[in-house]
């Protein structure tokens, strides 16, 4: 099975062919080895997916190849803002998993869209604070103390508009010593103890339970990410579309549910 190795940053999303030269020749060469000609190299689905995806499109993307031997999904991770940007610029994607509409937005006024986006899963916010919650956390409000460093994702990001629309929601005025360009990031500070509280998805808490604890946002839901998945104009089209059935299926559902996603009604 080949080993995913998913990126944490826009800047290192793979282009198509950047690495792919020596895999090639290492793939001809074992071709060669065992008699067989070059039709034997595997195919190829790059998956471009918002960074709150990561654990959960890893184990798709293993499941997806085990069902489909030959085939290799190649994921990369970031702020779907960043990935949104890249990909309308050209950026040579099948699958784009995005954290909401806006971001897809972006990719179908491109003219990179091929068809329409599927509702994936929604996802909604939560407060991360370090295990034990040393800083008493226990509201919105309290990320308006001026004595609590807080940070958020910035506007353009997903998880930031989310959580500005809360806040507003709230009446609170939040006061982040940092906006980062992903929830990856934010969730970054907190476990390193750069920050008190950050506000991430519930989903990244309960990826990060022993080291985090999260306090739970009652009004969340009001502000909930809904996540789609589209495919890439430019891409493999055949391919793609069986990824993107894949992770919108049954497996597909049961894992994102298991991460701590809300699912959408059953197609």
């Amino acid at each position: 099975m080949p080993l995913h190795r998913p990126s944490t940053s826009a800047a290192a999303v793979p282009r198509r062919g950047a690495h792919r030269g020596t895999a090639a020749g290492a793939l001809l060469a074992a071709a060669v080895l065992s008699g067989c000609g070059p039709s034997s190299a595997a195919e190829r689905v790059d998956v471009y997916a918002a960074s709150s995806l990561a654990g959960a499109f890893t184990d798709l993307a293993a499941g997806f190849e085990e069902q489909h031997p030959g085939v290799d999904v190649a994921l990369s991770f970031a702020g779907s803002a960043d990935l949104a940007v890249q990909i309308a610029e050209g950026a040579p994607a099948d699958v784009f998993a995005a954290a909401d509409e806006r971001t897809v937005r972006r990719v179908v006024d491109a003219g990179r869209a091929v068809g329409e986006p599927r509702p994936l899963a929604r996802n909604r916010l939560t407060i991360a604070v370090a295990e034990g919650n040393p800083r008493d956390v226990r509201s919105l409000a309290d990320l308006g103390r001026a004595d609590l460093a807080t940070v958020v994702c910035a506007e353009q990001v997903p998880c930031g508009r989310a959580a500005r629309v809360l806040a507003e929601r709230a009446g609170v005025s939040l006061r982040p010593v940092s906006e980062e360009t992903s929830v990856t990031d934010v969730l970054g500070k907190v476990r390193s103890g750069q920050a008190d509280a950050g506000l991430v998805y519930v989903t990244d808490v309960a990826a990060h339970e022993d080291v985090l604890d999260g306090v739970p946002l009652p009004d969340a839901p009001a502000a909930a990410n809904p996540y789609t998945v589209l495919g890439i104009e430019g891409g493999d089209q055949e391919r793609a579309a069986e990824f993107m059935a894949f992770v919108t299926g049954e497996a597909g559902r049961q894992r994102l549910a298991e991460a701590g996603f809300d699912l959408p009604p059953a197609p």
